[in-house]
């Protein structure tokens, strides 16, 4: 499929809110067909950062917690927040240490992934971590997580049952299934 230009002209931007983990802009722009709209976007301030941990045996680990924003409990992959201006391979480091106690010797990038690309600019990473050994979380004031290992077809299977939600997530697991046969 050949790329094309962009044919959407930005006319303004102003910034009309912002917190030490995102800005919202409005744009005034022209649209692909000539007409005049206002773009709201979301800028996030960090790169999303995912690890799917995989040991020997084949198990993986999730974390839950209650999404504010969802106002519902939530399993997931360990992931967090990454500095735009530090290596990716390093806050994933951080966040597995973090959220799991884990510390992995192995790490291979397994995707980049855009979260909702219509309304924000969001970049996320996701990994796989092995050759795992345990030692002690260090969660932040804002995460109150269960941890829970499991084998990884069935943490895939709970992708396919709709028990996993989140996007980075299931599209992190989904490819690793994949590449891994499972």
């Amino acid at each position: 499929m050949k790329e094309q230009a962009n044919p959407w002209k930005q006319i303004s931007t102003k910034e009309v809110y912002q917190n030490p983990w995102i800005e919202v802009h409005e744009d005034q722009v022209i649209n692909p067909k000539g007409g005049q709209n206002i773009y709201g976007k979301v800028i996030f301030k960090n790169k999303a950062i995912g690890i799917i941990p995989i040991d020997q045996e084949g198990n993986t680990w999730l974390v839950g917690q209650h999404r504010y924003t969802l106002d519902e409990y939530s399993w997931e992959i360990p992931m967090g927040g990454g500095d735009r201006n530090q290596d990716p391979l390093e806050s994933a480091k951080r966040e597995l240490k973090e959220e799991t106690g884990l510390i992995a010797k192995d790490w291979s990038l397994l995707m980049r992934i855009h979260t909702s690309n219509s309304v924000t600019d969001e970049e996320g990473f996701t990994y796989i971590a092995r050759n795992l050994e345990q030692g002690e979380t260090e969660f932040d004031e804002t995460e109150d997580l269960a941890i829970k290992k499991l084998p990884l077809a069935e943490a895939v299977q709970w992708v396919m049952d709709g028990k996993i939600t989140d996007a980075i997530s299931i599209s992190g697991l989904l490819k690793v299934a994949r590449q891994l046969n499972i």
